[in-house]
């Protein structure tokens, strides 16, 4: 396994931080600050479509009170 480039957190008032990393091989990860080790990962196109769902309001209704 490659090393995970880890980005800085994303995170919310007051709430947990995920964290977005990818590696050499293509793959890309997602996991909760603090907790890296228990990631889920992908490949790069997965994650890219991922950004681009949540970019075009395909998320919104998760962010619902």
């Amino acid at each position: 396994m490659a090393d995970i480039v880890w980005e800085e957190a994303f995170c919310g008032e007051g709430a947990s931080c995920y964290r977005i990393g990818v590696d050499g091989d293509g793959k890309s990860y997602i996991a909760v600050a603090g907790a890296e080790a228990a990631y889920l990962t992908d490949t790069m196109d997965a994650l890219r479509q991922l950004i681009r769902d949540i970019k075009a309001g395909r998320a919104d209704h998760l962010l619902a009170d």
